[in-house]
């Protein structure tokens, strides 16, 4: 805590002490009141404006210092100032008194409460910024909670201040009106339990849900505006239509189906969408391949004396496509028929709320209602405008797999997790054949969103492995000079050279947005589709899930966000469910592999979340040795003094599969100390999740109590 912090928690401590030391809150009781109420209105006779003044300070004083007595003293203001102006000293005085509770608490509360338990808050602080002015409003009506309470909790929030006080201001208009009314017939009232009879309070219970109510009237009046343009059906065709056949799509066509709503999945190129077929399925089948060459070149690492593989890289892409082709009939049209959905092939396009106009791959169009509809369009490549890359021609994660000829010279644009996996795996293809890839990336270092630890050993391990790693260098344009193709680059203002027979970009992915009558209707966008908490859009009857909506761009997640797309679309107004994005995984899939949830150091220190840190080298495992992959680690971050975890980084193999027991443990609050507790098997790369929980527990030995059973042992040695 700040000096400053301190000296002012010091002077209210004295203050508040001495109001109870010496008894001051005797004159703030009904039966004081009372006695003193013929020499106050005197007082107040004599000297109007000097009462008026020392009686708003006072109270001002006693509601900021959250002290007992605001009732006596509302009581009061009615009692000496009579209604009108009791009603105003009171109204002004209580706000501003609980204005600066409100400031105290902020000032000495607010950033350590948000350090302890700003994760756990994010839902909350969203909340009170979206709507805490409905929340306060509601609170303020309904005398039942405590009004010190609600100062010193709204401190902590991230609500304004200038909304605290004009919110309370108004709320508590009401409840003051009430007791300065009975201060004005003061001599009639023996308790205050007899100013809010329970008839009073039940009113003021009503009329604290009154917000809500204009709430839900307020969204309604704003969904009728955003139809008033279009007629809706008498009648529909569909419960459901969702438009993308690609992860988000399936899943929620495949929940439509189950609970026996009527959906119709509308899909324009290929089911399984990028996943299956540009992205998760083959960039894997590219990865295996490129692992079991590596593991060739260390042949003497592991105990043999000389291995080879001979292959042409024309097959090893034939076995990509194979692996794909494989896996088709998971995502295929025949299997979602059987599962009861209506799949068509062609493009689709919303031509109102509740209407989509669709066009087979045979010309033959028609037009569907629906009662909602999901969009789960997808995303693509993003390709930079630099000039001349259309000149020379360049790859994405897209076209990638249609490559028979390895590039003698790739230059890579990109150091996210798509570009480090395909730079990587093409590396491995042409290693000893004297094809060069380099990685071109803007920032400082690749895969920026984790430590930078992580960071180094992936390019560490890229550099062994040949891989040219430019950093900090800025592609500015594409040149064909000579007949040799090159990318210039700005690396700390001096231009660089990169000559290059292929380029592969992999700077990231764009949402789909148009083409599909996004704009015709008017459904608001910026990078993405704009949706609320429950994936709702500009229409509440229209949903976006996956890529198209962000913020993350996994295929678990867009599987994730399909659920609540798929129960929210069919279900509200009866029940509907926010998005929960607490707890979500995600893997790099290099060497070394990268796994990740919730919080690392990075994220907790840009938002100043406390944390421990419990770290297991993997060197130390025994299986990783025996495998000869004793590399990388664990790295799980918990709230101080507790084994609650915040976060987890590894670094090693099977790092995507050793994520889940975090997950899992995360997702329902298990902390480090039930997984040290766990038996995990021996000899397995799962060990590392143990060991750092006794990293952990070590931390936090008891010592006092150790070193009590360290004599016990003592004394029954005899010692």
């Amino acid at each position: 805590m700040s000096m400053r912090k301190l000296l002012f928690l010091v002077v209210i401590a004295i203050v508040v002490g001495a109001f109870f030391a010496f008894d001051l809150g005797r004159w703030l009781s009904l039966d004081a009141l009372k006695a003193q109420q013929t020499a106050l209105d005197a007082y107040r006779q004599a000297h109007p404006w000097l009462t008026a003044g020392i009686y708003f300070v006072i109270y001002v004083a006693v509601t900021a210092l959250s002290l007992p007595g605001a009732a006596i003293m509302t009581l009061a203001g009615g009692a000496v100032f009579g209604l009108l102006w009791g009603t105003v000293l009171v109204s002004f005085a209580s706000s501003l008194g609980a204005t600066l509770a409100f400031l105290a608490s902020r000032f000495l509360l607010r950033d350590w409460v948000q350090a302890r338990f700003g994760q756990r808050l994010q839902a909350i602080n969203a909340g009170v910024e979206k709507e805490g002015g409905f929340y306060l409003f509601t609170l303020r009506l309904v005398p039942v909670f405590p009004f010190f309470m609600i100062n010193l909790l709204m401190g902590l929030t991230s609500m304004r201040a200038g909304t605290f006080y004009w919110v309370s201001q108004l709320g508590m208009l009401a409840g003051t009106l009430v007791y300065v009314n009975a201060g004005t017939q003061l001599a009639g009232i023996d308790s205050l339990r007899g100013i809010l009879s329970p008839a009073l309070i039940g009113s003021f219970a009503l009329l604290g849900i009154f917000p809500l109510i204009a709430k839900k009237i307020v969204d309604g009046i704003k969904a009728k505006q955003v139809y008033a343009r279009w007629t809706r059906p008498a009648k529909f065709d569909r419960n459901l239509i969702v438009i993308g056949g690609g992860s988000a799509g399936l899943v929620t066509a495949y929940i439509a189906a189950a609970v026996k709503a009527k959906v119709t999945l509308i899909e324009k190129h290929k089911m399984g969408g990028d996943c299956l077929n540009t992205g998760c399925v083959p960039s894997k089948a590219l990865i295996r391949s490129a692992k079991f060459l590596s593991h060739v070149s260390r042949a003497q690492e592991l105990g043999c004396r000389s291995a080879s593989a001979d292959f042409q890289f024309s097959e090893v892409m034939e076995r990509v496509k194979k692996v794909v082709q494989t896996v088709e009939p998971h995502d295929s049209v025949e299997r979602y028929t059987g599962l009861g959905v209506d799949v068509i092939e062609g493009s689709a396009k919303i031509v109102s709320p509740w209407e989509v106009e669709l066009t087979r791959h045979n010309g033959a169009t028609e037009r569907m209602s629906t009662r909602s509809i999901v969009i789960a369009a997808g995303a693509r490549p993003f390709v930079p405008p630099s000039p001349g890359i259309e000149e020379v021609g360049y790859l994405t994660s897209d076209n990638v797999w249609n490559l028979r000829e390895l590039p003698r010279r790739l230059v890579v644009l990109g150091g996210g997790p798509i570009g480090c996996e395909l730079t990587q795996s093409f590396a491995r293809f042409g290693s000893g054949l004297g094809n060069k890839v380099t990685q071109v990336e803007m920032l400082p270092r690749l895969m920026i969103r984790e430590d930078p630890e992580v960071s180094e050993l992936v390019a560490a391990r890229f550099r062994q492995e040949g891989i040219d790693v430019l950093l900090n260098h800025k592609a500015m344009r594409f040149v064909v000079e000579g007949g040799e193709k090159a990318l210039i680059a700005d690396h700390e203002g001096r231009e660089v050279r990169i000559p290059f027979d292929a380029v592969l970009v992999a700077v990231g992915r764009v949402a789909n947005l148009k083409g599909y009558g996004l704009e015709d209707i008017g459904v608001a966008t910026t990078r993405t589709v704009d949706t609320n908490e429950f994936l709702q859009t500009t229409y509440p009857n229209i949903y976006a899930a996956g890529d198209v909506a962000g913020p993350f761009q996994f295929t678990h997640t867009a599987a994730h966000q399909a659920w609540y797309a798929a129960v929210n679309a069919l279900f509200d107004p009866f029940k509907k469910f926010k998005a929960d994005y607490s707890v979500i995984p995600w893997a790099t899939f290099v060497e070394p592999e990268v796994a990740r949830v919730g919080l690392n150091e990075t994220e907790a220190r840009e938002k100043g979340v406390a944390y421990e840190v419990s770290r297991y080298d993997i060197d130390d495992l025994d299986r990783a040795i025996a495998d000869s992959e004793a590399h990388g680690f664990i790295k799980v971050l918990t709230v101080p003094g507790k084994d609650r975890i915040l976060g987890v980084t590894i670094v090693g193999e099977h790092a995507g599969d050793l994520i889940a027991e975090y997950v899992l443990a995360m997702k329902h609050g298990i902390g480090l100390n039930k997984i040290l507790g766990t038996i995990h098997i021996y000899p397995t790369m799962a060990e590392a999740n143990k060991y750092v929980a006794g990293v952990w527990k070590k931390a936090h030995a008891p010592q006092a109590l150790l070193a009590w059973v360290a004599r016990f042992h003592a004394w029954r040695r005899g010692e």
